[in-house]
């Protein structure tokens, strides 16, 4: 049955009349047809506003406006800003953020001097903390970039340390991913009044996203009232000492009637949760009783996932949905600069430029900020990049000279033993750009779970040359058989030893052995980088100068070898046995449609929540540690790492194992690069129509339906190999054999097809 599309005229935050509709041509985050639009008439006759939303039925009503070629022969008949409505936005595809950055203040190049390091580092690991030191960033006063003991850094930032005046360029979340978000924020806080949990909760799922980098809160601030605090008579108090708090100008903090305005539209949003809750809850009921009445753990889910698909489809989640957007909108407003917008008016990118640093950094921090005073305000959940040039330079008069770097600070890698196994393809796809890969680790464990994954991503890649490690926390490394510097460092190199063992296993010996004696040679021992400069020992500055020295003298081109492997194909079909079976295996578990041994079984509301993220192509093909293709990526790599291992020949006698590992390098990261648009093509763009399908399946047993849709994506995507193959088998195993037959030859070296 085809599907009537209306509009009608409503009033919202925006002045005068809106058209409300939803869109025929549009998808919404599940990845349906219909995606709800508000957009301004800008009038506040009734009469004028009843005229457009007639021409907007008009539309609407006939086919044969659907379709963006029509726009020059609508902008004849219907008024300008109801061609706008419709139009803008059918045809917008996913904006490069990092072009748009790039086209503001463009990177200088290796050739002028500018190595690109890269840092990367488990939450908490120190990485932000030692970019500040390296760009003289002073923590009480400056505060950027942001740090804190949780996930910080939601977005990437790219600062080029050059002379001249302070630039800036911030690209932001296209408005699809934002309205994402809000959507889950929302649907969050009604599952918690669904619990009856109190007003204070339910705000808190709807503030702060459950994957902790988009926060509601930020943007419009906090549901508690601000208290003064007295510490001193505080009993549960942790503090041991006193901390003086970030320095804050007044002229950056939020106001008190600003506060309480933002408090009261928070207690409206919450308000028509709860009514929303109330209402679906109730028209769930009707059929299949109330959710404390469900006696099996599968008879939940399935009443859960009707409250949400019922959620999703009501009018009024979707007035409070674009209620929300528009509040969140109106904070580009309160900014300085320039603004650039999308044809939809959505924000894209803002730049502006000063000589004064404070002034600078004082805008700066609006987008990349975290402190609690400017809360209502801050865009920084918005941001998925910052660009920044300028004169940052360390403070300390022994750190100077090295001014010429392009430092890149991302999200914080895993830290859970479910990201064991993987890195986001949001941190690999920068390995090819990057002049040195820092990994920033803590010096009081030994290398864990995610710092592992990078070591055996970056080694399989062919990156091993790009590697360095600073060790932070090395002033609390102690212990009673730990009494000079000597032993401490010593005991913290014997964690790169035992880390090469395992890497032994999953990667072979050649790539082990030379991922531990890079580690060797590019290591600094840091501590005490909470403190500012003056407060560092002499010994830890010592330290940044060699981090320094080793950092610009990576922009170096690398001396090119005169020497390359020689493969035949055989064996090939065993490596891509084992990667296959290495992907499906631990991923029919996940999904419950098997048990492996220490994998559990994912609960159905993040599989869902992954599904969402692929079917309404959000660009983020991830969600918590969920990374299927990174998964499919990771586990090719690595196996056809292996066999790269061993060629069947040289085309001349190799000196010794380094120039043999020096060889295939560029042939593994060849590869790498290849299976990185082979992955998504295969596991995304091929099946988004059966992502979009699993994602609507609904009602009881939905969510085991979903499971086995998706995994029959996978094994389209990834076909078993073996003696009894399908065709869809042997088409894999040729696409893999052109890929490390172009990657050969590129590199210099044959490979033979028997």
């Amino acid at each position: 049955m085809t599907e009537t599309y209306t509009a009608t005229k409503t009033r919202s935050a925006r002045p005068g009349w809106s058209v409300t509709f939803r869109h025929p041509l549009r998808r919404d985050t599940r990845g349906k047809l219909g995606l709800k639009i508000r957009r301004g008439l800008g009038t506040t006759d009734d009469l004028e506003a009843d005229k457009f939303v007639s021409q907007m039925n008009e539309l609407l009503s006939d086919r044969r406006w659907w379709s963006a070629d029509r726009r020059p022969e609508a902008e004849k008949v219907f008024s300008p800003q109801i061609v706008s409505a419709f139009f803008d936005g059918i045809e917008v595809g996913r904006v490069d953020t990092n072009a748009l950055r790039e086209a503001l203040i463009p990177f200088p190049s290796r050739e002028l001097g500018y190595p690109k390091i890269v840092l990367l580092g488990t939450t908490g690991a120190g990485k932000t903390t030692l970019l500040r030191h390296v760009i003289g960033s002073n923590h009480k006063i400056d505060r950027f970039p942001s740090t804190s003991t949780a996930k910080t850094t939601i977005a990437d930032t790219e600062i080029i340390t050059v002379d001249g005046s302070y630039e800036a360029a911030i690209t932001f979340m296209s408005e699809f991913e934002v309205r994402a978000h809000i959507d889950e924020c929302i649907e969050a806080a009604c599952l918690a009044a669904l619990d009856k949990q109190q007003d204070a909760k339910i705000a808190s799922a709807f503030l702060v996203h459950k994957e902790e980098r988009f926060r509601l809160s930020y943007i419009l601030g906090e549901w508690a009232k601000k208290e003064a605090s007295n510490v001193e008579n505080d009993e549960d108090s942790f503090d041991f000492e006193d901390i003086a708090p970030d320095e804050m100008m007044n002229e950056e903090g939020v106001s008190d009637d600003e506060i309480e305005t933002n408090r009261r539209c928070l207690n409206l949003y919450i308000s028509r949760a709860k009514e929303l809750t109330t209402v679906v809850a109730t028209e769930i009921e009707k059929d299949f009783g109330l959710l404390e009445d469900q006696t099996s753990p599968d008879d939940k889910a399935a009443w859960l996932e009707l409250f949400s698909d019922a959620l999703f489809d009501s009018e009024d989640f979707s007035r409070l949905a674009l209620d929300v957007k528009d509040e969140v909108e109106k904070r580009f407003e309160l900014i300085e600069g320039t603004l650039e917008r999308s044809t939809t008016g959505w924000p894209t990118v803002c730049s502006f430029q000063s000589d004064d640093r404070n002034a600078f950094l004082s805008k700066v921090r609006w987008f990349s900020g975290n402190h609690f005073q400017q809360f209502g305000r801050l865009l920084t959940p918005l941001v998925d990049g910052i660009r920044v040039r300028g004169p940052f330079k360390p403070l300390h008069q022994e750190l100077g000279g090295y001014d010429k770097l392009i430092l890149i600070d991302g999200q914080g890698l895993g830290h859970t033993s479910e990201s064991a196994s993987t890195v986001s393809t949001r941190v690999t796809t920068r390995f090819a750009d990057a002049d040195l890969i820092l990994l920033v680790d803590s010096s009081q464990q030994p290398l864990q779970a995610a710092p592992m994954a990078l070591l055996r991503a970056i080694g399989s890649s062919g990156y091993t040359e790009k590697l360095a490690i600073a060790f932070t926390h090395f002033d609390l490394v102690k212990g009673d058989n730990l009494k000079t510097l000597a032993q401490k460092q010593n005991h913290v190199l014997a964690g790169i030893a035992n880390a090469a063992t395992t890497l032994r296993r999953a990667l072979g010996v050649p790539v082990a052995l030379a991922l531990e004696k890079q580690l060797e040679k590019n290591v600094v021992f840091l501590g005490g980088l909470d403190r500012e400069i003056e407060a560092i020992p002499p010994g830890v500055i010592g330290e940044m100068k060699k981090l320094l020295r080793l950092m610009q003298s990576s922009a170096q081109p690398a001396t090119p070898v005169e020497l390359a492997p020689i493969y035949v194909a055989s064996g090939l079909e065993t490596a891509l046995r084992d990667a296959i079976e290495g992907f499906i295996f631990p991923w029919e578990a996940r999904l419950g449609l098997s048990y492996r041994d220490g994998i559990r079984k994912e609960n159905w509301t993040r599989i869902k929540a992954l599904n969402r993220r692929i079917a309404g192509g959000w660009g983020n093909n991830e969600y918590y540690e969920l990374m299927p293709v990174g998964d499919l990526i990771s586990r090719l790599q690595e196996e056809l790492s292996r066999w790269l291992n061993n060629p069947s020949d040289w085309t001349r006698t190799p000196k010794d194992e380094e120039e043999q590992a020096a060889s295939i390098s560029p042939v593994r990261r060849a590869v790498f690069t290849a299976l990185h648009e082979l992955a998504n093509n295969r596991l995304v763009d091929e099946h988004r129509s059966d992502w979009t399908t699993a994602y609507l399946f609904g009602g009881p047993g939905s969510a085991y339906t979903r499971a086995v849709k998706i995994a029959q994506i996978y094994k389209e995507a990834a076909p078993s190999i073996s003696s009894a193959m399908t065709k869809d088998g042997r088409d894999f195993v040729k696409k893999i054999v052109q890929i490390m037959q172009s990657s050969v030859e590129n590199a210099g070296g044959r490979f033979k097809i028997i």
